[in-house]
């Protein structure tokens, strides 16, 4: 059994060390596990839609159907996503790279001017032509450090299996290589 293991059996709590972390060497050891990237959408209360590129999306939940992702706290669309009702998580395709790289992109202006899009039943933006979507209700949100985490309570869901999805890996966009027999 490892010591610190052993210790808290025991009823000890282990010795807490601090330790400076470099962020930058942070960072790109995380960047060693490979994500997928989506563009989260969702409408600001006079009707303009907003939207843009995460890759820290994830399952949380399969009872209820619950998903997370976060956004750095000086985001400046964090209070439209703290207090919209419904977002969309659209999981692209490796063709739509372009896209994704435009919706990461604070000088462009107008992102949904970059991709064919209609609104789904509650009004949220929903990209076409995606690997997956996801409808989500605003379930919950904590906050993370310099991240605030969204959790959505999934309503509605579809997908296009017929795509490959864009995988992120150490800084940069990268293929994913699927077995034949898998698709």
């Amino acid at each position: 059994m490892p010591v610190a293991a052993a210790s808290c059996a025991a009823g000890n709590t282990p010795a807490h060390s601090v330790n400076v972390i470099d962020s930058r060497a942070f960072r790109q050891a995380l960047g060693h596990f490979p994500t997928g990237v989506a563009i989260v959408t969702t409408r600001c209360p006079d009707g303009r839609a907003v939207g843009l590129t995460i890759n820290s999306f994830t399952s949380l939940s399969l009872e209820p159907p619950l998903v997370m992702w976060s956004l750095v706290n000086h985001s400046p669309s964090l209070d439209i996503f703290q207090h919209c009702t419904h977002f969309a998580i659209n999981v692209i395709s490796q063709e739509q790279i372009p896209m994704a790289m435009g919706f990461a992109n604070s000088q462009v202006k107008d992102k949904f001017a970059l991709v064919s899009h209609v609104d789904g039943e509650e009004g949220v933006p929903l990209i076409d032509d995606c690997v997956a979507t996801f409808v989500c209700e605003n379930y919950r949100q904590h906050e993370g450090g310099d991240h605030t985490l969204f959790i959505g309570r999934v309503v509605r869901h579809s997908t296009l299996t017929e795509h490959e999805p864009a995988v992120f890996h150490r800084g940069r966009f990268a293929n994913l290589i699927t077995p034949q027999g898998d698709r």
